[in-house]
């Protein structure tokens, strides 16, 4: 009668209500009320509860709220531009390491963890993606150095698409990954364009500055209308709008923000590269006349 335990349930009207046995507010909030109430005892008879319990007042909360079983208080913000989701859980993790107690700890749920768990495996991924690139061109181009210059405007392209992450208009997600993963194998082929058209003519018996300046030159066209094609095409995703925009639009940002910045850097950048990590005129000569020279078996 004092508390709120259910006992059963009705339906009336179509409607599931509960039943809750209970005595009239004024009838149970005060320690003079409960004193009133009559028990019965093992002989049947009623005795006041004051006689067998004594009643005192303390405050304690309504409800514990806990977190993977271990009591917890809950913190909700709201992230503003031009901060980030990272930059808050920073602060927040700088701000309890000043006043929390020793032993207390951050806990996180929500988008917060999702955030977390992509970041820690990101790195991972993205590392795997470069390995695994680097490992198929230098197979292609059969040199290890090759390569090293090709993916050379990766670092660069991904500084591009990190900038609207910096400025707050996306948070780094599943959708920002796939974009950013999406971007390495595009803007590679800017630099496979230029390297491999160097290489030929290396061959050919141009010096490493002649070549790599010819080759950015003819290149330069097919470079920049795959940039126009790309950007153009992820336009419509950048644009999106109704159910699921948010993640076309983290998708297509980093795509078109990606390829914009590192097709510039590619053009000025990965020559100055190839200058020093290039082949040699005369290495590259040998090199080609050992794979032409017909192998005898005897």
């Amino acid at each position: 009668m004092l508390g709120e335990a259910e006992t059963n349930r009705f339906s009336m009207e179509g409607r599931s209500y509960k039943v809750i046995p209970q005595a009239d507010r004024g009838f149970r909030l005060t320690k003079e009320w409960l004193e009133r109430y009559y028990v019965r005892t093992t002989g049947e008879s009623l005795v006041p509860l004051s006689t067998v319990v004594t009643l005192g007042q303390k405050v304690e909360p309504n409800s514990l709220k806990q977190f993977q079983q271990l009591n917890s208080a809950t913190i909700q913000g709201f992230v503003l531009p031009p901060n980030t989701l990272g930059d808050s859980l920073e602060f927040l993790e700088q701000a309890l390491y000043e006043v929390a107690p020793t032993g207390f700890r951050v806990g996180y749920q929500g988008a917060s963890r999702r955030f977390i768990q992509e970041s820690q495996g990101f790195l991972l991924l993205f590392a795997t993606s470069l390995v695994f690139i680097y490992l198929v061109l230098a197979a292609q181009f059969n040199s290890f150095r090759d390569p090293l210059i090709v993916l050379i405007s990766v670092p660069l392209s991904v500084f591009g698409a990190i900038v609207p992450l910096a400025l707050g208009l996306a948070t780094l997600n599943i959708y920002t990954q796939v974009g950013l993963l999406t971007l390495i194998g595009l803007i590679s082929k800017h630099g496979i364009l230029i390297v491999d058209f160097a290489n030929r003519l290396v061959l050919e018996g141009y010096d490493r500055k002649a070549a790599v300046l010819k080759a950015a030159a003819l290149r330069l066209r097919p470079i920049l209308m795959t940039t126009v094609a790309t950007v153009l095409g992820v336009l419509p995703l950048v644009l999106a709008f109704g159910a699921g925009a948010n993640s076309r639009f983290a998708i297509g940002l980093m795509i078109a923000a990606g390829m914009s910045v590192g097709t510039l850097f590619t053009l000025f950048v990965l020559p100055t590269f190839y200058l020093v990590l290039g082949k040699d005129p005369v290495n590259a000569s040998s090199e080609d006349a050992m794979a032409e020279q017909p192998v005898l078996n005897s």
